[in-house]
């Protein structure tokens, strides 16, 4: 993902701009939906640890420092737990990753919304710059001058 490339709106080629559109909102969509997957795989994953540690507390709570056994005290063995730590960091950073692709598919909606604004505001010249009135008489002159001299030059070439 090249977010700041992505996002950047050249505002000479809205033409192209408004085609790479939707393949730019595809490709962020897939990405928030590849992580969304990812995080509630990690989820399933980190609830599927804490039912086996839950067993292996209840199995032999003096292993994990339990001296009365008490739902509490349960939980709290399973949370000190190595592999229910890791896991969880794992799901927390698979949570962050979802969020940020989330806000990147927003900002693609965003740049949408800025592209309609570039456009209407291109139909109503606001790009444009000052105008000369065009003096189609002189114009007219310069041009028969200036084919007027391409003609002899050409004469000229052939001699």
């Amino acid at each position: 993902m090249n977010y700041e490339r992505d996002m950047a709106i050249d505002e000479s080629g809205l033409d192209v701009e408004w085609l790479a559109q939707p393949r730019l909102m595809m490709k962020y969509a897939q990405i928030a939906s590849e992580t969304k997957r990812k995080a509630d795989l990690k989820k399933e994953e980190l609830e599927i640890v804490k039912a086996q540690l839950d067993s292996a507390v209840r199995a032999n709570p003096e292993q994990y420092g339990i001296v009365k056994v008490t739902e509490s005290a349960i939980q709290s063995a399973i949370i000190l737990q190595e592999q229910y730590q890791t896991i969880s960091k794992e799901l927390i950073d698979a949570r962050y990753e979802q969020d940020m692709a989330r806000y990147a598919v927003q900002a693609v909606g965003d740049r949408k919304d800025a592209l309609e604004n570039l456009v209407r505001l291109h139909g109503a010249q606001y790009f444009a710059g000052p105008r000369i009135p065009r003096d189609l008489d002189k114009e007219w002159e310069a041009k028969i001058k200036q084919d007027e001299a391409n003609a002899k030059v050409r004469i000229n070439r052939r001699r």
